[in-house]
């Protein structure tokens, strides 16, 4: 067994506005000790000692002009810039291609409910998940153009879904979600009573478990962190 000094400590930057899902849902996919922060509540580290950084989904816009956006990016860049390996979900994905240097856009209407992507490049983060996976999906803002240097990893109709620049990954799914989730989420939501039947109607129990095998994300990235945290450690010695 991993003994409990060998654990990873990762920030949990949660800009979900105090969403009761989003601690829960991460708690539960993240072998990891989470110190969690919640950041639209100007919650931030207050420096680096941390293993990797994870960003949160939000119903906020990481172009908005709010007192809470502007510092949580400057933050994640400055991560990057140390070398912390960094994974943003939804807005997470979207603060990390701002925080490096891309566009985040408006798309004008929702990518919402199981989906499919497409993987378009082979990476770490993506071991054992197939090449067109199942994710849930909402969102309104997508990256429009990826920070420089930062390659493509999966995308479906709607654009970007993955990326990854040195060891900082976005994804636009959210692998995270568990079913009670993508249900609360979805009866949030400006949609018309139509769509919202539609998309309430594929939570279901196959593309559920489709979605399921997008979780190995989250091992793969904790795997990625151990990596590259033992990699350190041998270059000092």
């Amino acid at each position: 067994m991993t003994r409990s000094s060998d654990r990873l400590r990762l920030a949990l930057l949660d800009a979900s506005h105090g969403d009761e899902h989003t601690p829960r849902n991460f708690r539960r996919e993240l072998d990891a000790d989470l110190v969690e922060f919640d950041v639209t509540a100007n919650e931030r580290p207050a420096g680096f000692d941390f293993d990797g950084v994870v960003v949160t989904g939000s119903r906020s816009s990481v172009y908005w002009d709010r007192d809470w956006i502007r510092p949580l990016v400057d933050y994640v860049a400055e991560a990057d810039e140390r070398g912390l390996p960094i994974l943003g979900v939804c807005y997470g994905h979207q603060v990390v291609a701002s925080a490096l240097g891309g566009r985040v856009r408006d798309m004008g209407e929702y990518e919402i409910g199981y989906r499919e992507i497409e993987r378009v490049a082979d990476d770490e983060l993506f071991e054992g998940i197939p090449e067109t996976f199942v994710a849930f999906t909402t969102h309104s803002d997508a990256v429009t153009e990826l920070p420089p240097g930062a390659e493509l990893l999966a995308e479906n109709d709607y654009g970007v879904h993955a990326f990854r620049r040195g060891d900082a990954w976005g994804v636009q799914f959210h692998p995270e979600y568990d079913r009670e989730t993508a249900v609360a989420v979805t009866n949030e939501k400006d949609l018309s009573p139509e769509r919202r039947q539609s998309v309430l109607d594929g939570v279901t129990d196959e593309n559920y478990a489709a979605a399921c095998r997008t979780k190995r994300l989250f091992d793969n990235f904790t795997d990625a962190v151990r990596r590259i945290r033992g990699e350190r450690a041998a270059a000092v010695r």
